[in-house]
């Protein structure tokens, strides 16, 4: 059976190269090479054709991208995934905290690519692992994996222009003032760390919305519970812009929160929201709180606004 990846579309205009018909689909040049070098194939109506061919109205166009090989290095792993959703094209998974999204030098085994590698393994699927929305390792809930590059590819498409929607819970450190506000500073590695990052002037642009659900007391201290909407993807940067205005996440110490309250930074990825890049319908997907966290929020701990 071949297992390659395939795209289907029908010309819309008389005489347009095939190549300005293939980008229009949103295929990268790399995507391009790749095809055409490494085992894949354009069809014109069933028949191999070069991009210079010239294009009839109502053509329809076949593009088979070459099969997909399993990254060096990643070593596949069996182990239960807590799947929200699957098709052709994605794979949606709630992480577990305390696991990391992909395998680093020092552990590279253990990561959810390891055990989505298995799965894929197991179910046949010849696919590699494309990680499109990544979460920390204490950080818990949605993450997006496409099963293609050229699916990976358009959801970067769609983040460079804003339009996939993640949101996140939070409890945080203090009392936020405001019911809702936009916190817009830029983020940038801190220059004595290679892994912390901080508000700088000569970082990239960040913004976080954030929105105060409830606010309470644990153990006497004040902490706040909020839903924070990410416009754009920085390293950190839930984590940094709380801590840059007075309420690190409780559980953070590495941007100043305390593990007294919480083992891990209490930060949950709760909703996502995006266009589907095949059948261009919108899709989204909810995600409960861990229980740990809905404790601290609901339980005696939270001892009322």
């Amino acid at each position: 059976m071949d297992q390659r990846f395939i795209i289907i579309f029908t010309a819309d205009e008389e005489g347009e190269l095939l190549r300005k018909a293939i980008e229009r689909h949103g295929i990268s040049k790399r995507g391009l090479t790749a095809i055409k070098y490494r085992g894949g194939n354009i069809l014109v109506n069933g028949e191999e054709k070069t991009v210079r061919y010239k294009l009839k109205k109502d053509d329809e166009i076949t593009i088979v991208f070459p099969k997909e090989e399993v990254s060096d290095g990643l070593i596949p792993e069996k182990g239960k995934l807590d799947i929200i959703f699957e098709d052709d094209a994605f794979l949606i998974i709630n992480k577990p905290a305390f696991m990391n999204t992909i395998p680093s030098r020092e552990h590279p085994t253990g990561s959810l690519a390891n055990f989505v590698c298995g799965y894929f393994l197991e179910k046949g699927i010849h696919s590699t692992v494309h990680i499109v929305t990544r979460l920390d390792r204490d950080t818990s809930g949605i993450v997006c994996i496409a099963k293609h590059s050229h699916v990976h590819h358009l959801m970067g498409v769609q983040q460079k222009q804003q339009q996939i929607d993640k949101q996140y819970e939070a409890i945080v450190h203090g009392h936020v003032t405001e019911s809702e506000l936009s916190i817009i500073a830029p983020i940038g590695r801190k220059e004595t760390s290679i892994i912390e990052r901080e508000v700088r002037d000569s970082g990239q642009y960040a913004h976080t919305d954030v929105k105060v659900l409830q606010k309470g007391f644990c153990n006497g201290e004040p902490i706040s519970h909020v839903r924070l909407q990410l416009h754009t993807g920085r390293t950190h940067q839930i984590r940094v812009h709380m801590a840059h205005i007075g309420h690190p996440l409780v559980g953070d110490d590495l941007y100043g929160g305390s593990r007294e309250l919480f083992e891990r930074q209490a930060l949950h990825c709760v909703f996502l929201e995006f266009i589907h890049p095949l059948t261009e319908h919108k899709i989204n997907f909810s995600s409960e709180l861990l229980e740990t966290m809905r404790n601290l929020i609901n339980n005696e701990l939270f001892e009322g606004s």
